[in-house]
Parts: C-alpha cells; sequence; structure tokens
C-alpha cells in the first residue's frame, strides 16, 4: 500500500512540474486509456476462462445488471454535481 502510495504521490509531482507541456500530458492520457482498455480486457478474459461464473451466469446476471446501473447511474449523477461545483464556478 505504502508503494502505491508513493507512486500516486510522485505522480503527481511530476505532472504539476510537467502540467504546462501538453505533449507529455496528451501522451499520458493516451497511454492511460490504453492500459485501461488492456485491463478491462485481461478482466473480461479472466471471466470468461472462469468455468463456476460461467455457469452461475444466468443466476448473477440480473443481480449484477442492477448492481452495474446502480453503480453508473450514481457515478453520473455525482460527476455532474462535481463538475457543476468545481467548473462551472470559475468561469462565472
Amino acid at each position: 500500500m505504502i508503494l502505491i502510495l508513493f507512486f500516486l504521490t510522485a505522480g503527481i509531482a511530476v505532472g504539476y512540474f510537467v502540467r504546462k507541456r501538453d505533449g507529455i500530458i496528451k501522451l499520458a492520457d493516451n497511454i492511460t486509456t490504453g492500459a485501461i482498455c488492456l485491463l478491462l480486457f485481461l478482466l473480461g478474459l479472466s471471466v470468461g476462462g472462469n468455468e463456476i461464473i460461467i455457469s452461475s451466469f444466468a443466476q448473477l446476471g440480473v443481480q449484477a445488471l442492477v448492481l452495474t446501473a446502480g453503480a453508473v447511474s450514481g457515478s453520473v449523477i455525482i460527476s455532474y454535481f462535481v463538475y457543476v461545483y468545481a467548473f462551472r464556478r470559475r468561469g462565472k
């Protein structure tokens, strides 16, 4: 856990010093997007290869769908309020 916090803090510090360089920020954004896509693919690969999960998918499907819809809806709502609070006030 300390190692994770170290890398997060180091990333914040480096980001602070390179924040004016758009090329580096754009590169970091592209690498982050690619890493997230790769992790999602590997997660799907892991779930698809697990026979226990696949055999009980019908039972878990509706419950997982409801939980996912709730999580996504909650994230969108909270994100909207954060956007309104943090960014729209600065423009006024």
